[in-house]
């Protein structure tokens, strides 16, 4: 598994799973299904923010990431 994202991207991710986290600890229990959702995104881009590397950018040959890297 190489990594496939640059820093900045990294620390994109993280903000956003910092947000959607926020976010969906401040929606009420009658949102459930919104709530879910933005909990399984915190989960995936705070994954691939700390281990550098996303499934679907292997998937689609993206890579932010230069080879002197």
């Amino acid at each position: 598994m190489n990594r496939n994202e640059t820093l900045i991207d990294r620390v994109v991710r993280g903000l956003l799973a910092l947000i959607t986290g926020a976010v969906a600890c401040q929606l009420s229990d009658s949102q459930k299904p919104l709530k879910g959702l933005l909990a399984v995104v915190t989960v995936i881009m705070g994954v691939t923010a700390a281990t550098g590397f996303c499934p679907l950018y292997r998937l689609l040959g993206i890579s932010t990431r230069s080879a002197a890297e």
